[in-house]
């Protein structure tokens, strides 16, 4: 039946009007995660995800773990291992954790090389026996720590799992859950890591849990008051009568975790043997905690910006990856928590370009030297104090792409208890 022109534009009008009150809706939605806002969103990065790492998530061609290897585009055929001639190089070990070079493999991997840059040993890291739920491929090896006995600890990128596997990667112990991130042992037996928001000491020998300390419940909720906003800078306003805030997705990151051992306690005399210092990405925040009480006895937020791995150091300061996200040169800075001054330790150059977006690690060398893990670029490097390149190692993959590396470790000569590690099969004597 036709429409008379009154009843037309009072359809019209309707019309308008659920457009405008959609628009409006949708603005609002957006604003404050309404629904649908959040499942279209999520939507749409699963579908930006799964476009892109297809390959990868069907063992096809591990697209997850492969990382352009500058911002430059102009890709090196020859690009590997490089010397500087008459470089001064910290003698020992370096180990290097991420996805093997085995294009028929694609399996995961700590790879050790020599003074002279040649492999050594590589421990072969089999996740699917560790986990078997998530397919091996969709999860990255990230956290890595090595012991005397020639065994490691493993955790991993969207993984449910930590591990040690002995020289010849057989498992020693695994335990499930969401470990991720940094490792560090802290010299009692134990080892620190992240276990989802949870800081946790596991002992070395078992993967037993022997400490757990909650951001949310011990640490935050105990630095109540006048501390409180440390920790809520990511936050959506209150919604409730009561005023309490909600926390936007992922509000914290943690993404390290380390002990003040007591031989370097002295040089700090603001902490405490024990403390633990740990960094959030998101909120640019880098603090040390009494694990007994949760009271925080330091913090600071930035000038570094989505930060990794700070370390103590004997003469009582800290430094920090700084990956200055965004602004394509990352840096490390070492900082004084006694008085707060900060120098920049390094920040690349133009013959030595230095930039992660995300990911990122460093070691001090007994030298005065720094290895630096550029994981976004797939590429590990030496400095000098000068800033010089001593080495660097590319992790190439093919032509055009380097593997991710999340983590590069420096031991000494004589480390392991008993030489190199060996798979080394030797026939039964009858």
């Amino acid at each position: 039946m036709k429409k008379s022109p009154s009843e037309r534009l009072l359809f019209g009008g309707f019309v308008i009007s659920a457009v405008f009150i959609a628009m409006i809706y949708g603005i609002a939605s957006a604003w404050w995660g309404w629904f649908p806002a959040p499942q279209v969103g999520l939507a749409h990065r699963t579908w930006l995800d799964v476009s892109t790492n297809w390959k990868n998530d069907l063992g096809l061609e591990p697209t997850r773990h492969l990382v352009p290897p500058n911002d430059t585009g102009d890709v090196s055929p020859d690009r590997g291992y490089y010397l500087a001639p008459g470089a001064t190089q910290q003698p020992g070990y370096i180990l290097i954790a991420g996805l093997s070079d085995d294009q028929a493999t694609s399996e995961h991997v700590v790879r050790m090389f020599g003074a002279n840059g040649d492999e050594v040993h590589r421990w072969p890291i089999k996740y699917d026996e560790f986990d078997p739920d998530i397919p091996p491929q969709n999860v990255m090896l990230h956290g890595m720590e090595v012991f005397e006995d020639g065994s490691v600890v493993t955790t991993f990128d969207t993984g449910n799992a930590i591990a040690r596997v002995d020289a010849c990667g057989e498992t020693m112990w695994s335990v499930r859950g969401g470990f991720h991130h940094t490792i560090t042992r802290s010299g009692d037996g134990g080892i620190w890591t992240w276990e989802g928001e949870d800081l946790v000491r596991l002992d070395e020998d078992t993967g037993a849990k022997t400490v757990s300390l909650n951001l949310r419940n011990d640490i935050i909720a105990a630095n109540d008051g006048e501390q409180r906003a440390i920790f809520d800078m990511r936050t959506n306003e209150p919604q409730e009568a009561d005023g309490v805030l909600s926390y936007l997705d992922d509000p914290f990151h943690p993404n390290d975790v380390e002990m003040l051992r007591p031989e370097m306690a002295g040089a700090f005399p603001m902490f405490e043997a024990g403390d633990l210092m740990f960094s959030l990405r998101e909120l640019n925040l880098v603090a040390v905690v009494d694990p007994q009480t949760g009271i925080l006895r330091w913090w600071q937020h930035g000038p570094w910006l989505k930060q990794h791995d700070p370390d103590f150091h004997a003469d009582g300061t800290i430094t920090i990856f700084d990956n200055a996200t965004g602004t394509g040169r990352s840096r490390i800075r070492r900082i004084d928590p006694q008085d707060g001054a900060m120098t920049v330790e390094f920040a690349g150059s133009d013959d030595v370009p230095f930039y992660t977006w995300r990911r990122g690690k460093h070691q001090y060398l007994p030298n005065g030297n720094v290895l630096l893990t550029n994981a976004e670029h797939g590429k590990v490097l030496e400095i000098d104090p000068q800033g010089r390149v001593v080495w660097s190692r590319d992790m190439v993959w093919d032509e055009t792409h380097n593997l991710i590396i999340t983590e590069a470790r420096y031991v000494s000569e004589t480390f392991f208890d008993a030489g190199l590690p060996t798979c080394s099969v030797v026939a039964d004597v009858q």
